[in-house]
């Protein structure tokens, strides 16, 4: 069990002496995180938050303290995808004594340009999830603010995405093993670069495994526009429905099950992300774990040397794992409800 220390103020060296380790290895777990092992990184992140530490920041001046700011820039901070994403970066960002501001596009594009433009000169840094605004100006914004993106890579701006290309193969390996041969994909927002490479990697899987795909949409990753992707996906009359996220993949389900089909016995269904809705829908929803606390802690960290005068671009991208459940089984012919 970590002891707590008796002063009011928790110092690194508290968190050293609980933890039964130099203060150094816990100093470096702080400011250079990617030369330690990753699991007692973790490990002194995690005792630390629970002792109730928080890094003095090195402020230039004393009328500094609140312009230690970092701005996190999300389409929907209500989505449960992106929730996880802002856990990992309040974390990261609470011990080094940074405030955050978090601006909400609502999936608008001229919201996102917007806040991207009006807020660049009032914060140290940006974390941005900015999925249709042109590759040129975020690199310009990059030149003159630390910018890091999440999950959209641009040239000559760092990022951090919460999956591999490969990982997508993971889902149509899956349905494969079960017997799918006709799969609809409900893709994404048309711009967006996770939808663009996740339909790539999906089209490019399926023709090696010559199972025939069928692409449909885009669709705004809802439920609501789940409900309408699946009403499109059955004029296919597919064995297994792909949705572009968890969301949309919980509104495909809700439709097939109010028309009288049965999931997964006559069509599979399957998501992205594994967020909250994965686990409680229906019989659960097989689906790619992103690793969105993991990602935010990364996206802090990189954030953060760029504000120490690294001047490398990092581009990290964390393998999701599949998770299988319920909503997935063996594909056969089915007479489809009319």
């Amino acid at each position: 069990m970590v002891k707590h220390p008796k002063s009011d103020r928790v110092r690194l060296k508290d968190v050293a002496e609980a933890m039964g380790l130099a203060p150094s290895t816990v100093s470096r777990a702080f400011t250079d995180p990617e030369r330690g092992n990753f699991q007692t990184v973790e490990k002194i992140m995690r005792v630390a938050h629970e002792m109730g530490y928080r890094r003095q920041p090195n402020l230039r001046a004393p009328h500094d303290a609140l312009a230690r700011t970092i701005n996190i820039i999300v389409q929907d901070s209500s989505n449960q995808f992106y929730v996880g994403f802002m856990h990992g970066i309040l974390e990261r960002a609470r011990l080094a004594g940074y405030l955050t501001i978090v601006a909400d596009t609502g999936e608008d594009l001229s919201m996102e340009r917007a806040y991207i433009r009006r807020l660049n000169r009032a914060v140290d840094g940006i974390i941005a999830a900015a999925p249709t605004t042109p590759d040129t100006e975020l690199r310009e914004l990059a030149r003159a603010t630390p910018l890091v993106l999440f999950n959209r890579e641009v040239s000559d701006v760092n990022s951090v995405v919460a999956f591999t290309p490969d990982d997508v193969s993971a889902l149509v390996d899956h349905l494969h093993q079960l017997g799918h041969t006709r799969i609809v994909w409900c893709a994404g927002p048309k711009f967006a670069w996770s939808n663009k490479i996740r339909t790539d990697g999906l089209v490019k899987r399926c023709a090696e495994l010559g199972i025939e795909l069928i692409v449909t949409g885009p669709f705004i990753p809802t439920v609501r526009q789940g409900q309408l992707a699946a009403s499109k996906a059955l004029e296919y009359k597919p064995t297994a429905i792909m949705g572009f996220n968890d969301q949309l993949a919980v509104g495909i389900i809700q439709y097939l099950l109010a028309h009288g089909y049965r999931v997964p016995e006559d069509i599979s269904v399957t998501g992205f992300d594994n967020t909250q809705s994965a686990s409680i829908i229906h019989t659960g929803l097989t689906c790619l774990n992103a690793p969105l606390t993991l990602a935010g802690h990364r996206a802090v960290e990189i954030l953060f040397r760029l504000l120490d005068g690294d001047t490398a671009t990092r581009a990290i991208r964390l393998e999701a794992e599949l998770v299988q459940r319920g909503s997935t089984g063996p594909a056969r012919e089915q007479s489809y409800v009319h």
